[in-house]
């Protein structure tokens, strides 16, 4: 048993004719977030922020559309509305915390990475390993270094890696899936 969905040639032929267009979309936004990271980190913050403040809207219409007596149910709406306001007119609140995030995931990664290779030093590839090790726990550090100032240019910076390389693969498979 397959533990992979098993696509209909329409899905396929579907997926193929989106995959190239899309790839196309996130090539460009990955480019704009490594050129502007710091518009790119803004932006993830700006859409935090709409989230919660529709968050706040669509309570607050259940709780008057029920015709609530109590405040208990008004509550959360405001929550939601003040925190999607500290969020909009605070960015470095929601950025810097993603910035300390980072840094530990690349440091545990670092240190993993680091690890592994000296536990597989005689296989072929270690060197790799300890490399990648390496610069994950360089990263970790710089980031820790210059946190919070560093979180503005490193978030928006992995996010427009991750969308660039989402756009490549996804060109890269667009039309060569086997029908």
């Amino acid at each position: 048993m397959s533990i992979f969905l098993s696509l209909d040639q329409q899905t396929l032929e579907k997926f193929n004719q989106s995959a190239k267009p899309t790839g196309i979309a996130m090539i460009i936004l990955g480019i704009i977030g490594i050129v502007f990271p710091s518009v790119m980190s803004l932006t993830l913050n700006f859409f935090i922020s709409s989230l919660f403040f529709l968050s706040a809207i669509a309570l607050a219409y259940s709780a008057y559309a029920c015709k609530v007596q109590t405040l208990v149910m008004w509550l959360k709406p405001f929550i939601l509305f003040l925190l999607a306001l500290l969020i909009l007119f605070h960015p470095a609140v929601v950025i810097s915390t993603l910035g300390i995030i980072l840094a530990v995931y690349f440091l545990m990664d670092g240190f993993a990475g680091i690890a592994l290779s000296v536990e597989m030093k005689s296989a072929k590839g270690s060197g790799f390993m300890l490399l990648n090790g390496l610069l994950s726990l360089l990263l970790g550090i710089i980031v820790l270094v210059g946190w919070p100032l560093s979180s503005v240019w490193m978030i928006g910076l992995m996010i427009g890696i991750s969308f660039l390389f989402d756009g490549i693969a996804l060109i890269a498979i667009a039309g060569n899936i086997k029908h």
